[in-house]
């Protein structure tokens, strides 16, 4: 981009070109830098807020035994495509292959201009959708070198072509824990006091961890005589909370369930209770289901173990249309909600799956997994006023710069503060005493210090409080005693 101004300003200079083409060129060179829709620059106080965020989770994945990894930002597209359902797929960021990427694509092909066909001779790899399918791919590439049950943490950024809005983004950190080589249902239940612990660490009361089963769902296809469209079934039950109840069976009609089918599962829409009533209310719906008992059993245990255990700040809520779109899952779900009090989707989510490393080679290897919400855990956090004040990216002191001699004299003593940890920095420029402390203002350092030529010759340091405006003289150790 640069070359090409550079190439246009210089042919005006050689050519004389007409004035619409100046303006061209001021057009150009005027139009303000920008990023794509659905990703965000971060400021250091967001960086720190969001730092804070990953510590804590960090913390309490480590103290329930879950290890790091990470992966690549971007894989193969046969590791991810296939794995999310049409509409997973259709959000999946592709990259174009390098070069000619044209050059695979034979004339009759592109002439069909058929998305299907042409899409995976120029594209072959794409940006990851979630942690999971790559987790599930690790797994297996290395299962000679994991210890199983495997227990992994992992924080990086997913990426979905999906529509921007409030808590949607298209870039976004993930943070998942997953545990695989187990079918005990004793996961699930660590699963939701891992919830609960993070929630508790970051004073985020109230939140509810809503809990259903798949196979439940499955459960209730079979009932309705509808197990041929589970996966439409389920894709639109998703949608309960975003286009209500009627919008729901709009959709279902619309991909072919019929009438009959939507009047046998109306009772669906009207269970209520606690988790007692809710399993109760559903064994009946699904007597004549093997497998929506099942399922309810599964329930059962995960529930009444928690219940004994008890939780700290969250709920645990049983959601009978709790679906969450994605085909892999095969046994609970999970998804959390703020606080009622905030408006915001769900913060958490994840869920039991059976045979997704089966997808890659690997049979029998059960894993069961949740994911925070980063970014909406930021929003909700800052909308409640719950970051702590000590959450900042910045200097504790800042000395000013009175010159050569006295800059050296401040940055002896910065050296020494920063080995106990006090965060402090010089003012580069030998500046206006009033710049300096407009600098130390407009950035919200607490504390300047004067070291100039008197301070230097009775080995002291004048230190501002910037908020209350005193200040006092004191000698390196009281200066460093006040600060730690």
């Amino acid at each position: 981009m640069i070359f090409v101004l550079e190439s246009i300003i210089e042919a005006q200079r050689l050519f004389n070109v007409t004035s619409n083409d100046k303006r061209l060129v001021s057009k150009i060179l005027s139009k303000k830098p920008s990023i794509p829709k659905g990703t965000r620059d971060f400021s250091p106080a967001e960086v720190a807020r969001r730092s804070y965020i990953m510590d804590v989770m960090k913390q309490q994945f480590q103290a329930f035994g879950f290890q790091p990894i990470e992966t690549p930002s971007f894989e193969n597209s046969e590791t991810l495509m296939g794995k999310y359902g049409d509409e997973g797929d259709r959000l999946i960021f592709k990259i174009l292959n390098s070069g000619d990427f044209l050059n695979k694509v034979d004339d009759r092909t592109l002439k069909s201009r058929d998305s299907g066909k042409i899409g995976p001779r120029i594209s072959e790899k794409a940006l990851r959708y979630d942690l999971t399918v790559p987790f599930a791919r690790y797994v297996v590439q290395y299962q000679n070198d994991i210890t199983f049950p495997f227990k992994r943490y992992q924080i990086q950024p997913v990426w979905r072509a999906d529509r921007p809005q409030k808590g949607r983004f298209r870039e976004f950190y993930q943070c998942d824990a997953d545990v695989v080589g187990s079918k005990s249902l004793w996961q699930e239940v660590e699963l939701v006091q891992l919830y609960d612990a993070v929630f508790s660490a970051l004073n985020l009361k109230g939140s509810i961890i809503k809990l259903n089963n798949r196979k439940i769902l499955s459960g209730l296809a079979e009932v309705i005589g509808e197990e041929d469209k589970l996966i439409d079934f389920t894709v639109a039950l998703d949608k309960l909370d975003k286009i209500g109840e009627e919008g729901v069976k709009k959709e279902m009609r619309a991909k072919g369930i019929t009438v009959r089918a939507l009047s046998a599962l109306q009772p669906l829409f009207s269970i209520s209770g606690d988790a007692a009533e809710k399993l109760e209310k559903l064994k009946e719906l699904l007597v004549a289901s093997e497998v929506g008992l099942q399922g309810i059993d599964e329930l059962k245990f995960i529930v009444e173990k928690v219940a004994k255990l008890g939780l700290k700040t969250a709920q645990l809520q049983i959601d009978v249309t709790l679906a969450r779109g994605l085909n892999y899952y095969t046994g609970a779900i999970f998804e959390v909600a703020p606080p009622d009090k905030v408006d915001m989707g769900s913060i958490g989510g994840g869920g039991r799956y059976d045979d997704l490393t089966g997808i890659f080679g690997l049979k029998d290897v059960s894993g069961v997994g949740i994911s925070f919400g980063l970014d909406r855990i930021y929003l909700v956090l800052e909308e409640l006023n719950l970051f702590p004040d000590t959450v900042v990216a910045n200097s504790k002191l800042l000395f000013l710069n009175f010159g050569e001699q006295e800059a050296l004299y401040a940055m002896e003593a910065i050296a020494e503060l920063r080995k106990v940890g006090i965060t402090a920095e010089l003012y580069p420029d030998e500046a206006k005493f009033k710049k300096q402390m407009g600098y130390a203002d407009k950035r919200g350092i607490p504390f300047v210090v004067l070291a100039g030529e008197e301070e230097m010759k009775k080995n002291a340091y004048t230190l501002k409080n910037m908020e209350s405006g005193d200040q006092k003289t004191l000698s390196f150790q009281g200066l460093k005693d006040l600060l730690s």
